[in-house]
């Protein structure tokens, strides 16, 4: 399999116009300012960036991977594919030891597989059952529970060549010792937590380096307290995740966090299974939830995750949050690339890399979807 991608392309933090980018055998094979034709031609009129990489995603087409089976892993990997995604950190939540050792086994069955009809399962996030009963948001209280070396031993032995990320509130019982004993085998964030600053930057020194969905379900930022929104903002090295649907977040704060961590932000969906479903009510793990107006909500009036895809969180973070799309890009495909391990291939258009690619119209449209190099067929 050969062939030539022709058009403007964001390479090297830049769109450059135009590029000619060859794809040979699932990889970018070499890029250049000229027309080099290899194989069958592709002109675009839009602009070629990065796949995106989604590193919090539990669902989406009516599908959650939380129902533990092939099917609706795979379900969940092919709708985002459709909106720019090509690889991700399939999301689960707090439930029973049994739910979430299912849930595991379906994830790591559909990523060895390595499909590319689907965005490709890089990672596993574990968000909850380690996490705050005061802070849960709209996970399953009934299931939360104190950190366990033992269960989560037990789960990384499921897939041990993906990369594992754990959310858990530091102020819970076992939380350090969770973090001492697998931080260099797990990316531990710092979520759904009622941690201030104190507690938050004393969790980072034990050895946890990331926060989940960043101001949400977290002490927020006060001028006598800055909470662990606040220890995440001057954390020289700890990473974050931002979802960019304008509801979570108030566009004014996304730009806030962007500016004050460029190259330590990645943005997420928190996507859910009604993601790319018409309003209605859905099932998150045991809660139900109802969609309105772009928002998943529970009866209560807690945000149940999101319905964003990553196309329309770039597309927010240009429209809504006012930053520069050049600004915006890595934000989506380099920061959570690295955070996410897979920075040696994904993330960027350069040779030797995935040719994980799509090309969006200026309207932020995705027009192609490719995928190793194999285009989706509803990919415009």
């Amino acid at each position: 399999m050969m062939f030539t991608l022709y058009g403007r392309a964001f390479i090297s933090g830049v769109v450059r116009e135009p590029m000619s980018i060859v794809i040979r055998e699932e990889q970018i094979f070499s890029i250049s300012e000229r027309l080099m034709p290899a194989g069958d031609v592709i002109e675009v009129d839009g602009v070629i960036v990065p796949g995106f990489i989604d590193m919090h995603v539990h669902g989406g087409d009516g599908a959650d991977f939380m129902d533990a089976t092939d099917e609706a892993a795979s379900r969940v990997a092919s709708f985002h594919a459709q909106h720019g995604t090509t690889a991700m950190a399939a999301t689960t939540l707090s439930g029973s030891r049994e739910a979430i050792r299912d849930a595991v086994a379906a994830i790591a069955r559909v990523a060895q597989l390595r499909p590319t009809t689907g965005a490709e399962i890089c990672g596993i996030h574990l968000e909850g059952p380690y996490i705050n009963i005061h802070r849960a948001g709209a996970q399953n209280v009934a299931s939360i529970r104190p950190a366990d070396i033992h269960e989560v031993d037990a789960l990384l032995a499921q897939a041990p060549d993906l990369r594992w990320i754990i959310t858990l509130a530091p102020e819970l019982e076992g939380a350090r010792g969770l973090i001492e004993h697998f931080r260099d085998r797990v990316l531990f964030s710092i979520g759904h937590t009622a941690a201030d600053y104190a507690e938050a930057s004393v969790a980072l020194e034990w050895g946890a380096s990331h926060f989940t969905h960043l101001f949400n379900a977290m002490t927020g930022v006060h001028h006598r307290e800055p909470g662990t929104a606040g220890a995440a903002l001057v954390s020289p090295h700890a990473t974050a995740e931002l979802i960019a649907d304008g509801i979570h977040v108030h566009p004014a704060v996304l730009r806030m966090a962007v500016t004050a961590m460029p190259k330590r932000t990645a943005l997420i969906t928190d996507a859910v299974r009604a993601a790319g479903m018409p309003d209605g009510t859905y099932k998150l793990y045991e809660h139900d939830f109802s969609v309105s107006d772009g928002a998943a909500r529970l009866v209560d009036g807690t945000l149940a995750g999101s319905v964003l895809t990553m196309q329309r969180a770039v597309q927010n973070m240009v429209e809504l949050a006012g930053l520069p799309f050049e600004m915006v890009i890595p934000l989506a495909t380099e920061v959570p690339a690295r955070i996410l391990g897979v920075s040696d291939r994904k993330g960027w258009i350069a040779p030797g890399f995935d040719a994980d690619l799509v090309v969006l119209s200026p309207k932020f449209d995705v027009e192609r979807v490719f995928v190793r190099g194999h285009e989706l067929a509803n990919g415009r």
